[in-house]
């Protein structure tokens, strides 16, 4: 393997750990975090519904199908930036 080849695959590389590091903290924070905080955010209403009740019934799940397609999306770009594109 060629030197530039090497030193792109590995740039591709960081960016896609990079990637891959938000989005998991992300999915955690949503995952974890607002159901910790579920009490407290009970104090807040949203359409009726206590907040901390609403996002954990429908906020965070919206928000993992958002992150899934971002995720796609964003990396989809960084395939194309390297020239590793399926099209």
């Amino acid at each position: 393997m060629s030197q530039n080849n090497s030193e792109a695959m590995q740039r591709h590389w960081e960016k896609t750990r990079s990637l891959t590091i938000v989005i998991l903290v992300l999915w955690f924070i949503f995952a974890v975090g607002v159901h910790w905080f579920a009490s407290s955010l009970n104090g807040i209403t949203f359409l009726g519904f206590p907040v901390g009740y609403y996002m954990a019934v429908q906020g965070s799940l919206a928000i993992f199908v958002v992150l899934i397609f971002f995720q796609n999306w964003r990396q989809d770009k960084i395939d194309d930036e390297f020239g590793l594109s399926d099209n």
